[in-house]
């Protein structure tokens, strides 16, 4: 079987457990810092371009001020991660709000922050007016509808998605905002989910740049930004192929000069949203083999749960396993792996091939480095994890304690039983 290495080695993890036990989740600052070098390499074609990463993601201030002093930018859906992009720094342009069924007071903080709105339905145009006003910049998202196609299967169903507007309404949202005093305007729009694929996103690139002209064409809008969002995902499975990112922004190069440029629009700065291929692989979750059992099965049980990873009991997802000191050991033991929580589905691996696992083993869940943290909860009265930095220089910092009792009964202070609690 294909094997994942892992960015940190067994004595590393023992140094950091002599300041912080597991489970917490771990990210690696060099790692970080080369693939948003990478990804700017990949569009500096594109005089415009900017990446702004999805706070969603991972929404910690030290990794977002990473990928700020990257040249990155902030994805932001709600008022608590503008709040957090604001403590890091961002302002203005450099934050993207892109959100739907969006609160009022969400929507002012974004124009107050003078941050680009991305609007997500026709008669937001109305909403942001009223609750905010009408900045010289607006966004639109657009859905197709229908099935995405890459000829090499469907890859999602944009028809069936909760997100942005039809074509017509795009045209009637640009008319409108234009007699409202918007001057000009970006088009947005998500597809696909974790593509592993160097074609989603010259194909996407493709579908926007027509859009793009069919619209201005249509309404005379002046179209400056193209947002191709994300979905270029990460091989999460050792067999997987990595998506190349220099192919991938050499493909979208391709579609712009082959649409835009001949219409005249090659001055449009394109922009995207990653999140899961910005940080997934350079996170993981540490944990501690603590107990097991054998019954029909064999299982593991370590002192992390689904509370402190959620993809694996919410989508059946994979997620690679190292045991640290065994990663050259023959894989013949066939494990579930498993979390404390009171639900069947607390399970990281199923029916897996691994070293020997012996109590106090540590492993390495891989690739949580997006979506992983940031998805926790408190089910069963389980406690958010801590997490830990990685520095270039080989040293550790911790950038989230764990959470404690007196963080998960914080919010009964409004109660007589608050006195009562022992924290």
């Amino acid at each position: 079987m294909s094997q994942k290495r892992p960015f940190i080695t067994l004595n590393q993890a023992q140094d950091i457990l002599a300041d912080v036990p597991t489970p917490f989740h771990l990210y690696d600052e060099k790692g970080i810092r080369e693939n948003a070098r990478r990804v700017n390499q990949a569009f500096a074609w594109n005089k415009g371009f900017k990446e702004y990463f999805a706070v969603k993601a991972t929404p910690n201030p030290y990794l977002l001020s990473i990928l700020r002093e990257e040249g990155c930018g902030v994805d932001c859906s709600s008022y608590t991660e503008l709040q957090l992009s604001e403590a890091c720094g961002f302002a203005g342009s450099e934050i993207m709000f892109s959100s739907n069924d969006t609160p009022a007071e969400d929507m002012k903080k974004a124009y107050d922050l003078g941050a680009f709105i991305n609007l997500d339905d026709l008669t937001h145009v109305d909403f942001l007016a009223k609750v905010a006003g009408v900045p010289k910049t607006v966004f639109c998202r657009y859905n197709p509808g229908g099935t995405f196609d890459l000829g090499n299967g469907i890859m999602d169903n944009p028809g069936d998605a909760k997100y942005g507007m039809t074509e017509n309404q795009m045209a009637e949202a640009y008319t409108r905002l234009m007699a409202m005093g918007a001057e000009e305007f970006g088009i947005h729009a998500f597809l696909a989910s974790n593509t592993v694929t160097d074609d989603y996103y010259p194909e996407l690139a493709g579908i926007l740049f027509e859009l793009a002209v069919r619209l201005h064409k249509r309404t005379g809008a002046k179209i400056k930004y193209i947002n191709l969002s994300g979905g270029v995902g990460i091989a999460y499975r050792p067999e997987q192929r990595e998506n190349d990112i220099l192919a991938i922004g050499e493909g979208v190069r391709k579609k712009f000069e082959e649409i835009l440029v001949p219409e005249g629009m090659g001055d449009i700065a394109i922009f995207t949203e990653m999140g899961r291929f910005m940080l997934a692989p350079y996170g993981c979750l540490v944990t501690t083999a603590i107990h097991e059992k054998h019954i029909y099965k064999e299982y593991i049980g370590v002192d992390a749960c689904a509370a402190n990873l959620m993809r694996p009991a919410m989508y059946g997802s994979y997620h690679h396993i190292t045991v640290l000191g065994k990663e050259d050991a023959p894989c013949d033991h066939k494990y579930d792996v498993t979390g404390g929580l009171c639900e069947n589905n607390d399970k990281f691996a199923i029916d897996r091939m691994l070293p020997q696992i012996d109590k106090g083993d540590i492993l390495v869940i891989h690739d949580t480095g997006a979506h992983g943290f940031s998805m926790g909860y408190n089910y069963n009265g389980k406690l958010r994890s801590a997490e830990v930095l990685l520095k270039e220089d080989g040293s550790h910092q911790l950038i989230r304690r764990a959470e404690t009792p007196a963080d998960y009964f914080a919010t009964l202070d409004c109660t007589p039983y608050y006195k009562k609690l022992k924290l």
